[in-house]
């Protein structure tokens, strides 16, 4: 066998990582809400660092399954930082070159992070917001299809499979008794995935989700509202049962207590958990799971942590 065949088997078992991720208890609210409980699935303990590696590493590897990722295909998607990642680790894993388009805004420490891994970058006008980055890749794919194969995570089924069969079911595994889920919608794979298999475990499950503000906004999610956004094609939103609207400094506000409280995480995290305090406020007994979807250490280039 070839040495670069045995490195690429080794690599492989990185997949292996991906998911079963713990279900931590956050307690900076038992003062206020000692009858609330309030849990996170710890995603940033993924390999890549995200939750991310999820769909990044099934779309991948049912890709090889099917065919459509041979050896000469460059794998090609737009991302805003963290989907990045896990896609320039986990086709390095398997061989293939990466190309992400990415909005010059991300932040400095995910840019260094993919092109460690060997990942080509090119990014797109920072004040034309993600959308821009979508428009480029699906440009860049149409002009060269034999070239790539394009992910598509905004509308690649397995995107949300991924978090229907693994994100979900160790969320329902692990607190079963959950009233209510609180998330957001990047890609809308997540909720899509996780509502879904939620209402099947109990149709009463209150689903909520983050609608950031469009300007500054938050990294990761979609201000959808206005003619001209893209809409996810894989989002399902017959399962979301709540939008509830959180400021870029609410969620910045609670990063930094949420850091307080020992866990240092980006700012959707702090978005999530700002709209947890909200439904604290209306229902002190609410049993709620929500996503930890990165750590802090990857902004620490920007504003978030200033004090």
């Amino acid at each position: 066998m070839k040495p670069e065949t045995t490195e690429r088997i080794a690599n492989m078992g990185l997949f292996e990582l991906v998911g079963h991720t713990p279900m931590v208890s956050i307690l900076i609210f038992s003062g206020e809400h000692p009858a609330a409980k309030v849990s996170a699935k710890a995603e940033y303990l993924n390999p890549g660092g995200s939750l991310k590696d999820r769909p990044v590493a099934r779309m991948l590897l049912n890709a090889l399954k099917r065919g459509e990722l041979d050896d000469d295909k460059v794998i090609l998607d737009s991302s805003s930082g963290n989907a990045g990642i896990a896609y320039a680790i986990y086709g390095q894993a398997l061989g293939r070159q990466v190309e992400l388009v990415i909005p010059g805004n991300a932040s400095k420490e995910r840019l260094m992070r993919i092109r460690a891994h060997g990942a080509k970058v090119i990014l797109t006008d920072p004040l034309e917001g993600y959308d821009e980055a979508l428009r480029e890749v699906q440009r860049r794919f149409k002009a060269s299809p034999e070239k790539y194969y394009f992910a598509d995570q905004y509308g690649n089924k397995d995107n949300w499979m991924a978090h229907y069969e693994t994100t979900a079911e160790e969320i329902v595994t692990q607190s079963p008794e959950l009233t209510h889920f609180v998330g957001g919608i990047g890609t809308g794979g997540s909720v899509t995935g996780i509502s879904r298999r939620l209402k099947e475990h109990n149709r009463d499950i209150t689903v909520v989700v983050v609608k950031p503000e469009r300007f500054p906004g938050i990294e990761g999610l979609k201000p959808l509202g206005e003619a001209g956004d893209v809409v996810p094609d894989i989002l399902d939103e017959s399962s979301i049962d709540e939008t509830m609207e959180i400021s870029s400094e609410a969620a910045r506000t609670m990063c930094h207590r949420l850091a307080r409280g020992g866990f240092f995480v980006g700012q959707s995290s702090g978005a999530y958990m700002a709209a947890v305090e909200q439904i604290l406020r209306r229902d002190a007994a609410a049993n709620i799971v929500t996503l930890l979807n990165d750590t802090g250490e990857r902004y620490i280039s920007t504003s978030l942590w200033e004090e």
